[in-house]
């Protein structure tokens, strides 16, 4: 061991061991990085990686599946008209290969992992300070910013994985709930579209019609409700902002930790092990936003539903997008993970079931009315029970509501 290697007096040689070890970690992890970018998450390596991942075994979009998707927003657009309020699009949907959906989705993806991201740099950086022995002080000098940096190399080298991975599974825009573009277009991934309709025992062009309505119906409710997007990513920025480190487990791995096993802190980002349990606040918050994605995923549901009524297999495709969407891949599983939150809904069909009653009852127009303003959108009360919000829709809700009820009890009324 050379001098400056040496273990200081007084401290157990296996600590020292490890101390060294994680400097080295980060040291290489810091190499990885461009020279003006040395702290933060390198969202520059999180893209190449997705999109190096994404490249492989990518294939262009063949003419036929140009064609295939044409053909299906032709008749979409006109029977999406006798299933919606909202207009038609305008502008000609996008078709990307897995290497663009990965750049077209990375604004959006860095947005909503941000926040953790940024946490979990700061994490390894404090845990370092706090625990690092007096005689190893001198040795690492400015390692809290390179822990904060290789803290942030480390997120992004995973969440490209994972994005590159996920950019297999996709088939469109909306897939992960949420839409990529702020001008509202409908997006396909032509090749992702055939190998699932490949899988599935039903015609080609139905399936093509139904996937492709069901992403124009997700469109067209964002660009009616232009506030609609920036409520949601707002929502979950918010809720990931909020997530705390369990300071606890990164001591624990750190324990544990062998730095010759790359894998390791690999699982540990993927399966979320150094996130905290949820605080209270926050168990509100997600329920916030799993009641957000449920409405519109349960409203894209109805509409599409109806707007396919004419294809005969219409139900046998329905259900195959149900059990993928309840399933999902473990890329999405990952994504998910890596970001704090699972973006499928919960109480997905007790959502549709509301939209449903409440088209049956007063019209699709009023029905879609309810997505004008977020003051109107229905809430977790009214997909448990709809009845209240049809009777009120409908002029037959006399009773008054709370603030006009306290204001009547304030005046003595």
């Amino acid at each position: 061991m050379s001098d400056d290697n040496k273990v200081p007096e007084g401290m157990n040689p296996e600590d020292f061991e490890r101390f060294a070890a994680l400097f080295e970690q980060a040291r290489a992890a810091m190499a990885a990085m461009p020279a003006n970018l040395t702290t933060g998450v390198n969202w520059q390596l999180a893209t190449g990686q997705a999109r190096n991942l994404a490249a492989q075994g990518a294939a262009a979009v063949s003419e036929g599946s140009r064609q295939a998707i044409q053909s299906a927003e032709n008749i979409g657009s006109l029977w999406l008209n006798n299933a919606t309020a909202f207009s038609e699009l305008t502008t000609e949907a996008k078709l990307l290969t897995r290497e663009l959906w990965v750049a077209d989705a990375m604004p959006l993806i860095q947005a909503l992992a941000e926040p953790v991201a940024n946490r979990m740099s700061a994490a390894l950086s404090e845990h370092l300070e706090q625990n690092v022995p007096e005689e190893l002080s001198a040795m690492l000098g400015n390692a809290s910013a390179l822990m904060r940096s290789a803290g942030g190399t480390l997120f992004a080298m995973q969440l490209g994985q994972a994005l590159g991975k996920l950019s297999a599974e996709v088939l469109s825009g909306g897939d992960i709930g949420l839409p990529l573009f702020k001008d509202q277009r409908a997006a396909f991934v032509p090749q992702n579209l055939e190998e699932f309709i490949a899988g599935l025992d039903v015609e080609k062009d139905q399936a093509f019609i139904y996937l492709v309505i069901r992403e124009m119906a997700h469109v067209r409710l964002f660009k009616h409700s232009k506030w609609l997007r920036e409520a949601v990513i707002t929502q979950i920025t918010k809720y990931a902002a909020d997530i705390s480190i369990d300071n606890t487990r990164i001591s624990e791995f750190a324990e544990d930790f062998d730095p010759n096993n790359t894998e390791q802190i690999q699982q540990a980002l993927e399966s979320g092990s150094f996130i905290a349990e949820r605080s209270e606040d926050q168990k509100a918050a997600l329920a916030n936003i799993e009641t957000t994605l449920a409405l519109i995923e349960g409203w894209v549901d109805v509409v599409t539903e109806d707007a396919t009524k004419l294809l005969p297999r219409a139900a046998a495709i329905a259900e195959a997008v149900r059990r993928r969407r309840a399933t999902g891949g473990p890329a999405e599983q990952t994504f998910g993970t890596l970001v704090g939150l699972e973006l499928r809904p919960r109480r997905l069909r007790e959502a549709s079931a509301m939209w449903r009653a409440i088209g049956a009852e007063v019209g699709i127009e009023m029905r879609d009315s309810l997505w004008d303003h977020p003051d109107v959108m229905p809430g977790a009360a009214d997909i448990a029970d709809p009845s209240r919000l049809i009777a009120k829709l409908r002029g037959e809700n006399n009773q008054p509501d709370e603030f006009d009820q306290a204001l009547r009890d304030l005046l003595g009324e």
